[in-house]
């Protein structure tokens, strides 16, 4: 009896048993079995040379990560088992490029919508289910919910092409790294690997048309799996003794950018070290992928190569689609104006109204059209959109397991509750107005890089990674929204007033990127709550696990990131503990806007956001989330981009350049700034401040920052003693305190980088001396020349957003969040 063993070490033993031809050395039946008594931790069959190599495989898992040789002839006598093992083991990677290129071809929802959901069914069950990873529910839910399908999927590939028959035997679960985002890594016997990398580049064209694609394929020794790449011949691998003899190739540019800079008091071993594992495999397939992607042919392979796009026959005097000017083949003569579609732009739409359930009647424009089918053989057949389940369906399946189900659904069934078909739906549920959404992970790429060291931390990674961000989505939806039941729609919506819905649209949920649409006055908080339980999962999930791979245990910098805030106001600050986080940006716009330009704006902000994230990293170790987000009252307010927009429209420069530059922005936001500015904004609407007054304010701020400060303060004392409370405790004193006194300088807050000049200016004036009065004199000039930023434009923008909620209703949804 033994103990069973990781997947992916399964995974490992069946390619070395398997071998390196396109028949297995040993019997099949033997195979199944090994696998089988592997997963149960039973003895293998009784056979001397299958039994020697899974003592080699076990040998290889039970190296100590602290063991590093200094040579490579110390790991020829330590393993001289490992040493011996030729047979290699193939490594693929591929999956969908130019996402957006393709989902945001088309500017309706429905084609956009349907594009995200073809792709992410290739990508989380088609490609997976090569492998039968309907076997593994535990690893591959998706695949098992939709395991009849994952089985079709493999008898109609061994029907069209009987040459591969040995594949399907050869392809087991075990050997899957990860699947989850747009992209698979998989462990494949070393004969089949051009079979694999064919087979899942031509799955994306055959079912997408058009989505562009690209897999790649390499094979390996047993102990690169372990130390990384090695020489063939293995003994001419140039390793750390052959480094550490010559000063000057420790500290070539080349060296210096394939093994980094030594820096926070580490040596060059420990450079060495980190380099030299998997993660230095996974590298070589990710610039063979570049390479394939851009076009390149590569070299000594018998590839063809994918410089050439798919080509579709035009004509001149033939009908063409509104996309992309393809050859249409028919309309869609049940459809509102009854369009023309290419095929490609077609599949895009019946998948759209599937993932949302529509009925089989608003199905037959496609169904009932024999001009779709297409010929196989002597059959013309329709093509068939497969298993599809849309993340309403998941959003919901989650709901009923947590501890949201009776404060989101309250009295309604949620029999009668349906999806939303169309941005005007969601737009009702926020007066007209939906917030594009964007979210993406940070510091992702350095922690892969820097922690990722065997193929089980890749697997680990992915999934966690997927978790967390999927199950962040759904707790902020399932915190900050209900059913909206649509009411006031006219025109060709109005036979949908009364309809229930859910009020949001997730666009996609890929490894760890997040693109929805949701009612704007729900926007922010939204994006606050997702880096917030991103963050959260991630540090949970590794103390359930009893491990320690995201969180911060450096107390220093833990408590450096919290001075990174301006918000200093009654919410506690909690510090960033979690290597991990997320960047986000968020549009707050009209229903009617464009899509591609919305999607354009929110690209923008989220870059804008990572690139905030990235420089408060460096000065303060923080490691949180930020936000980004613009509110775009109409379509022609922006003519360029983002940062333009406020270099050039936001910034006031003076011509006398002694006084200081006045920024009418404050964004971008950490996460607790955000939560900063929706509290004030709340405070703000609590007070009653006149509507009038506000606005006069804001055209006020280009005038200069005393005029700004003393109509303000002229406001202000108008007010009841009470609304002047809410303002000085909840804008004044926390955004806006004065640095050398105790007063503040509302409605103006200092620019982070002029702090320290400030603080030099007070320390000179407490030690004030005639020799330091010249100094002095300079710093004060510099003090006039600092920079200023204001948050009363941003919030005059999200007032009419904002609800104002009774205290005793926010500290039950806390209440409910930390139970």
């Amino acid at each position: 009896m033994t103990h069973s063993l990781h997947p992916l070490t399964i995974g490992i033993a069946w390619c070395l048993a398997w071998g390196e031809g396109r028949e297995p050395q040993f019997d099949l039946s033997i195979l199944q079995q090994m696998r089988e008594a592997l997963r149960q931790g039973k003895d293998v069959p009784d056979t001397e040379a299958l039994k020697c190599l899974l003592q080699t495989v076990r040998q290889l898992q039970e190296i100590s990560q602290d063991y590093f040789p200094d040579k490579i002839t110390d790991l020829q006598d330590n393993y001289a088992n490992l040493w011996e093992q030729t047979t290699r083991i193939g490594l693929v990677y591929g999956g969908a490029t130019k996402i957006k290129g393709y989902v945001f071809e088309s500017a309706k929802l429905p084609e956009i919508r349907g594009a995200s959901a073809l792709l992410d069914r290739i990508n989380l069950i088609d490609l997976p289910a090569f492998f039968k990873c309907e076997e593994l529910p535990e690893d591959f839910p998706e695949c098992y919910r939709a395991r009849q399908y994952c089985q079709k999927v493999r008898r109609e590939l061994k029907h069209k092409d009987k040459t591969l028959h040995p594949l399907w035997d050869a392809l087991i679960p075990e050997l899957v790294i990860y699947s989850t985002g747009a992209n698979i890594l998989a462990f494949c016997p070393t004969a089949f690997v051009p079979d694999l990398v064919n087979l899942i580049e031509k799955r994306y064209t055959e079912e997408t048309l058009t989505a562009n694609s690209c897999a790649v394929g390499e094979s390996f020794r047993l102990l690169e799996l372990r130390f990384g790449l090695l020489d063939h011949p293995i003994e001419q691998t140039k390793w750390l003794d052959w480094y550490l003899q010559d000063k000057k190739r420790q500290t070539s540019p080349i060296t210096t950018a394939y093994f980094g800079q030594l820096k926070n008091g580490k040596n060059w071993k420990e450079l060495f070290k980190n380099r030299k594992n998997f993660n230095e495999i996974t590298g070589k397939l990710a610039a063979l992928f570049q390479q394939r992607r851009n076009g390149n042919n590569i070299p000594d392979s018998q590839r063809p190569s994918r410089r050439y796009p798919p080509m579709f026959e035009t004509h001149p005097y033939l009908l063409r689609d509104d996309v992309e000017h393809r050859l249409a083949i028919a309309p869609g003569s049940r459809l509102p104006d009854e369009p023309w579609f290419s095929d490609a732009l077609a599949r895009k739409r019946i998948v759209g109204q599937r993932t949302k359930g529509e009925g089989s009647r608003s199905q037959k424009w496609w169904t009932k059209n024999s001009d779709w089918k297409w010929q196989f053989g002597q059959v013309k057949t329709l093509w068939n959109s497969g298993y599809l389940e849309s993340w309403v369906v998941k959003f919901r399946r989650f709901i009923e397991k947590s501890h949201y189900r009776y404060r989101y659904y309250q009295d309604i069934s949620k029999q009668k509750i349906g999806e939303a078909r169309s941005l005007t739906e969601i737009g009702n549920a926020g007066n007209g107005f939906v917030g594009y959404i964007y979210a993406d992970g940070n510091n992702i790429g350095g922690y892969i890089q820097k922690e990722l060291k065997t193929p089980q931390d890749c697997r680990r990674f992915s999934r966690d990674i997927f978790t967390a961000t999927e199950e962040s989505v759904y707790h902020a939806l399932g915190q900050h929204l209900n059913p909206h039941q649509l009411n006031g729609l006219t025109g060709e919506n109005r036979h949908r007033n009364g309809a229930i819905i859910y009020p949001f649209e997730i666009l996609t949920i890929g490894g760890d990127d997040v693109m929805l649409i949701v009612p704007a006055d729900k926007a922010l908080a939204i994006a606050k709550t997702i880096g917030e339980e991103f963050e959260r999962i991630l540090l949970e999930g590794e103390k359930i696990q009893g491990r320690d791979d995201y969180g911060i245990t450096d107390s220093d910098i833990i408590s450096r990131s919290q001075d990174c805030h301006r918000y200093q106001g009654k919410i506690s600050v909690t510090p960033s503990r979690c290597k991990l986080s997320m960047s986000t940006g968020v549009l707050i716009t009209a229903y009617q806007t464009p899509i591609y330009y919305a999607e354009n704006l929110t690209n923008q902000l989220l870059k804008s956001a990572k690139k905030k994230a990235k420089q408060l990293k460096k000065d303060y170790g923080y490691h949180g989330g930020t936000v980004d987000f613009l509110t775009l009252k109409s379509v022609t307010m922006i003519s360029s981009n983002i940062e333009s927009f406020r270099q050039e429209g936001l910034t006031k420069q003076e011509q006398d350049k002694s006084k200081p530059t006045l920024k009418l922005y404050g964004a971008p936001y950490t996460l607790h700034e955000l939560g900063g500015l929706i509290k004030t904004g709340e405070k703000l609407k609590q007070s009653e401040f006149p509507r009038s007054q506000l606005y006069q304010i804001r055209s006020l701020l280009e005038r200069g920052k005393s005029t700004t400060m003393l109509n303000y303060r002229y406001f202000r004392v108008r007010l009841q003693p009470e609304q002047q409370k809410l303002l000085k405790d909840y804008f004044e004193e926390a955004w806006c305190k004065a640095i050398t006194n105790d007063g503040n300088l509302a409605p103006w807050m200092f620019d982070r980088d002029s702090m320290i000049a400030n603080l030099i200016v007070l320390i000179l004036l407490e030690t004030f001396t005639p020799e330091l009065f010249r100094l002095q004199y300079s710093l004060l000039n510099l003090l006039k020349k600092s920079t200023y930023y204001t948050i009363w434009r941003e919030l005059i923008e999200l007032y009419p957003f904002i609800e104002v909620q009774p205290e005793s209703v926010s500290q039950t949804t806390t209440m409910i969040s930390n139970s």
